[in-house]
């Protein structure tokens, strides 16, 4: 099937989107590799190559249904043919430009859930559902949004400049993609990864702002808690057929979940290839300053045979400017109405 992929400026809207994924086990467990799947010349699992994690199954589970974990293929077919034609119905609304988004166009939603028919991505808690967030994190978000009252998604809080651009800041400044995270999570396009491997490497290369994390192997430890960096610091291993990736020491929030994240985020990613076709990834996210307690989801991704395409984000990022100047305008606006304010 032909992947569309597309270069932007700025990213200024959030879709869970699609992909067409290739059949794993009928159910929201994690998977074990089967006997297809390939290996290197050194006898590791094979997961070299591009891999699609586009998905309709929702990130977390629709309240509806409850504590139901899968749908039967009836319900599965249902819910696609719903979430196509609620696509469908936006695609002929939408006008043909949009002041400050994407028309839908840009969006790449696919057109299944996943094979393993699990109801939502979050698979522990048992409900579905993202945990609340701490009482400390919900005061956080609660002070910027009203710090950010009036103020839209991409623009500056008020005196807040390069250190806030809002939400989407990550992704306007082209520092990480809205869908790359880490961790990964479907949305809008650009939903391939890459993954190179040798006997003592790995290599993961997102296409959404080539964002790419080069782990190591060999069991050194993590740097020196002084070092943080935007995508955190990851080392991997292997248990029986997995990958296991680690990530700590992040410099502060990602973009994963609308920034609510800290520099104290644990991450631990999995990577199985469970079959020819299917590389499961599974993510326990950990950062008690967001979450009371830990939580996981897991997406089955789909073997790709397309290479991927450069996304140059910073290439005629005209959308980074504007929003600046209009910034500076709407300030002095602002004071000359509000004199010393």
């Amino acid at each position: 099937m032909a992947i569309q992929r597309y270069t932007a400026a700025t990213c200024t809207a959030f879709v869970l989107a699609v992909g067409v994924l290739a059949p794993v086990a009928a159910h929201a467990q994690p998977a074990a590799a089967d006997d297809a799947a390939p290996r290197t010349a050194w006898g590791a699992p094979d997961l070299n190559g591009v891999w699609d994690f586009r998905t309709l199954t929702p990130f977390e589970r629709p309240e509806a249904l409850a504590d139901q974990a899968v749908f039967t293929p009836e319900e599965a077919a249902q819910f696609e043919a719903d979430r196509l034609a609620a696509f469908a119905v936006r695609d002929d609304q939408e006008p043909a430009d949009v002041v400050g988004n994407y028309n839908q166009f840009w969006f790449d939603p696919g057109n299944r859930v996943s094979e393993t028919r699990q109801t939502s991505l979050v698979t522990d808690p048992p409900d579905g559902r993202v945990p609340p967030l701490s009482a400390d994190a919900a005061a956080r978000r609660e002070a910027q949004q009203q710090a950010r009252a009036g103020v839209n998604r991409h623009s500056p809080t008020s005196g807040g400049w390069v250190e806030d651009l809002g939400p989407g800041m990550f992704a306007v400044r082209c520092l990480l993609g809205f869908n790359s995270g880490p961790p990964m999570t479907p949305g809008g396009y650009n939903q391939n990864l890459q993954v190179f491997q040798t006997e003592d490497h790995v290599v993961l290369l997102n296409e959404m702002v080539h964002s790419s994390r080069v782990i190591p192997l060999d069991g050194r430890p993590h740097v020196d808690d002084g070092v943080r960096q935007w995508m955190g610091d990851s080392r991997g291993r292997w248990e029986g057929d997995t990958l296991v990736v680690e990530t700590t020491n992040f410099l502060r929030e990602t973009s994963f979940r609308g920034g609510v994240t800290t520099a104290d985020l644990h991450l631990v990613e999995r990577f199985t290839r469970v079959s020819e076709g299917t590389l499961m990834y599974q993510v326990t996210v950990n950062d008690p300053n967001a979450w009371d307690q830990p939580w996981s989801y897991q997406i089955p991704m789909v073997k790709n045979d397309q290479p991927l395409f450069e996304y140059a984000c910073h290439e005629g990022n005209y959308g980074l400017y504007n929003i600046l100047a209009g910034a500076v305008v709407q300030e002095a606006e602002a004071d000359a109405a509000e004199p010393g304010r």
